[in-house]
Formats: structure tokens, C-alpha cells, sequence
């Protein structure tokens, strides 16, 4: 299964950052333009621990509706920003409101970054409850699990050493996007989740 955060970086990702190394588990994360703009340690720091990091758009925009012109520039933005954070080019994106369109599928596929949308989401950004949060991961998860959290709520942060610690005890291996498809994504292609062993990726 993969642990994946949004919207970051903030000041509570730095605790995240902390908890995954003393569990040595390795996430992905999908990061607002801007947010690495205000913090590259940050992003510096999620990369030297190994961590994935993905493209969420500059301004956490609605790719989906958005034109041509208004797609570029976000991708583009955020592109830039990671890579002077870190020295990656992201080959993700996770569309914010998991909003996407034709459009945005062939932008994707000419600049290539596959699209990772998710298969658990415990509406973290809506409940800011620790207890919730771990309840809804824990109750959700199944092999092959993508799970959406949000590293800017230190109310979902702190949900995370409990979450690790009881999915690690039944058998569950924590593993970066890439990882659980093998290693390697389709430019263009949405993929949901891991199943039976077979990439679930769609056009």
C-alpha cells in the first residue's frame, strides 16, 4: 500500500518527516508550487529521505476546467519550484479535487507525468480529528491501497504513527506510487490503485 500527502510542505511536515524515518517508511508526496516556493528545505528534505515527490499544481487549481494556457503554467510552476528545492523533476501529478479532463490528459502526457488519483480517503481536510482520521484509514485499507491525507493538518500528521504501527503489525508494507505499479507509470494514464498483483492504470 502507499501513504500519499497533499498540500504541502508546512510546518507540520517536518513531524511527518520525523515519524516516517523512526518507522522507516517512505510516502509520496504531492506538493503545492507555492508551498515549495516558502519551504525547499522541506521538499530538500522529503528527497534525501527518500521519499517520492509528485506535482499538485501551483495553486491547488481545478485542472479539470482549466485551459490549456492556465494547465501549463501550473504544472510548469511546480515543476520548476521542486527542481530547484531538490534536483527532481516530478513524473507524477495528482490533480487537485481529483479533477482532470482530455485536455489535461494529453498536457500530461506530452510533459510525462502519469495521474495518481487515490482509493482511501478519510476527508481529513473536512474532519480535523486525529481519532477519526486513524479510524477511516484503518477501516478502508486493503492491498493495494493508495491512502489521501494532507501533511498541512498536524491533526492528520498526528494520526500517522498509529496508522503505521497497526497496518505494519497486520502484514502491510509502505511503499512510494511508482513502487506498488511496479516501478514505472504511463505518462497520461490515471491510476487508482494495485489490485491482484495487476496495475490498475486507466486512459
Amino acid at each position: 500500500m502507499a501513504l500519499t500527502f497533499d498540500d504541502g510542505p508546512a510546518a507540520s511536515t517536518g513531524e511527518l518527516l520525523d515519524i516516517l524515518a523512526a518507522r522507516r517508511v517512505r510516502a509520496t508526496f504531492f506538493i503545492i508550487g507555492e508551498n515549495a516556493a516558502k519551504h525547499p528545505e522541506l521538499v530538500r528534505r522529503e528527497h534525501e529521505a527518500g521519499h517520492e515527490i509528485a506535482d499538485h499544481s501551483y495553486t491547488h487549481a481545478d485542472l479539470g476546467r482549466a485551459s490549456k494556457k492556465k494547465i501549463l503554467s501550473e504544472l510548469t510552476r511546480t515543476q520548476d519550484a521542486i527542481r530547484r528545492a531538490s534536483g527532481v523533476t516530478p513524473v507524477m501529478l495528482r490533480p487537485p479535487y481529483g479533477s482532470t479532463s482530455g485536455r489535461l490528459t494529453r498536457i500530461t502526457r506530452e510533459m510525462g507525468m502519469a495521474q495518481v488519483l487515490w482509493t482511501v480517503d478519510p476527508l481529513d481536510w473536512e474532519h480535523h480529528d486525529t481519532g477519526y482520521v486513524e479510524k477511516r484509514v484503518l477501516e478502508s485499507v486493503k492491498p493495494g491501497s493508495i491512502v489521501l491525507m494532507h501533511d498541512i493538518h498536524p491533526t492528520s500528521v498526528r494520526a500517522v504513527p498509529k496508522i503505521i504501527d497497526r497496518l505494519a503489525a497486520e502484514g502491510y508494507v509502505f511503499v512510494t506510487v511508482p513502487d506498488l505499479f511496479g516501478g514505472r507509470l504511463t505518462p497520461g494514464e490515471e491510476y487508482l490503485q494495485r489490485n491482484s498483483g495487476v496495475a490498475q492504470g486507466l486512459p
